[in-house]
């Protein structure tokens, strides 16, 4: 719901002037919802116990939490969800370059959303004097996206991300959990009708059903969380992407409706547009967490990333990537060493069934 910045603010209720403030400070969307039990906390139980998750064991830790937000604040009664849009237009990423998600191309945005969220809770507590309130952005154990269809924000498309009538698949989300009452907005109905187009666009086929969604074999998963070796089977299928995925999101119909946002805290950065895969290889730790101090590229830390790098060489990587690979099988950390010696393997391949097509 968007409101007029200049329309009068006095005996107007709670819920208008909290979605007026949350305008002025930047966010999209700005909705309101119960606090009931998550409405398929069943089936969410049941996608952890068949295995979904794969490593994600805090998805476990947190499920009871997930299902009862009274777990997560004590009294709580209403639940307030913001938008944030980062859609900054589509970008060519050059011939053989990495690719990061989109999300991923500017600083972390989970600090931009805390302090704006702060802002906001400061708002409200003036608002309502007493009032408690927790905030959380994509890191507490809350379904985010079940408060956000009821909240009215968008609904959950059959790739399981969510969707907005007016942002598309370009958007995070946060949360404010209150301990008051406050009308609830309309919840959002789901749009998809019998499009499918996100079930083939996913790289590894990790979208098994409609709204279901293995992550074991998402490239969101393997280059962000997943610790270990990505399965061999698996890595062709990452092409060049070495940090998240956006398949399932960019074929979406919705993003017609997307407009770009003029958030400064969601500007691209150059280096991570089209990022040369050669030299990225070529990073030491210090230099890892330098360039990468304020991204949420950090959080793989370097030995996840440059194996991520290593497959991607293997994908795309010609014969000038064989030196820096070469060097790459003495790096001190083990998991870099083994995915280099895999990408080798690949482009040593491709040059001799090249040479035998000549």
């Amino acid at each position: 719901m968007v409101l007029p910045l200049n329309a009068p603010a006095s005996k107007e209720p709670i819920e208008i002037r909290i979605k007026r403030k949350a305008q002025e400070l930047g966010f999209a969307e700005c909705g309101v919802s119960s606090a009931l039990v998550p409405s398929y906390h069943d089936r969410y139980r049941d996608w952890l116990a068949n295995g979904n998750a794969g490593e994600m064991s805090y998805l476990h830790r947190q499920e009871p939490k997930r299902g009862d937000l009274n777990e997560v604040l004590s009294g709580v009664r209403s639940v307030v969800v913001v938008a944030m849009n980062y859609y900054t237009g589509d970008v060519e990423t050059s011939e053989g370059a990495g690719v990061v998600a989109r999300y991923s191309r500017f600083d972390d945005y989970h600090q931009t959303m805390w302090s704006r969220l702060a802002q906001l809770t400061k708002f409200i507590e003036e608002e309502r004097p007493g009032c408690h309130a927790k905030a959380y952005c994509d890191t507490g154990p809350v379904t985010e996206r079940d408060l956000a269809m009821r909240a009215g924000i968008g609904w959950i498309g059959k790739h399981t991300n969510l969707i907005g009538r007016r942002l598309g698949n370009w958007f995070f989300i946060g949360e404010l959990i209150l301990d008051f009452d406050m009308d609830s907005d309309e919840p959002a109905t789901t749009h998809c009708g019998t499009c499918r187009r996100c079930l083939p666009a996913c790289p590894t086929g990790a979208i098994t059903a409609p709204y279901n969604l293995d992550a074991r074999r998402c490239i969101s998963y393997l280059t962000i969380e997943l610790k270990g070796s990505i399965p061999v089977a698996l890595r062709p299928l990452i092409g060049n992407r070495i940090y998240g995925c956006d398949d399932c999101l960019a074929v979406c119909p919705w993003n017609k409706f997307a407009v770009k946002s003029r958030d400064q805290a969601v500007q691209p950065r150059k280096d991570l547009i089209s990022p040369d895969l050669c030299e990225l290889l070529g990073i030491d730790d210090l230099e890892f967490k330098n360039r990468f101090a304020n991204s949420p590229i950090l959080r793989t830390k370097r030995r996840c990333f440059l194996r991520n790098v290593c497959v991607a060489l293997g994908n795309v990587g010609g014969k000038e990537a064989l030196p820096y690979l070469t060097k790459a099988l003495t790096d001190h950390e083990p998991l870099i060493r083994e995915h280099a010696e895999w990408a080798i393997g690949e482009i040593t391949r491709r040059q001799e069934t090249d040479n035998q097509c000549i």
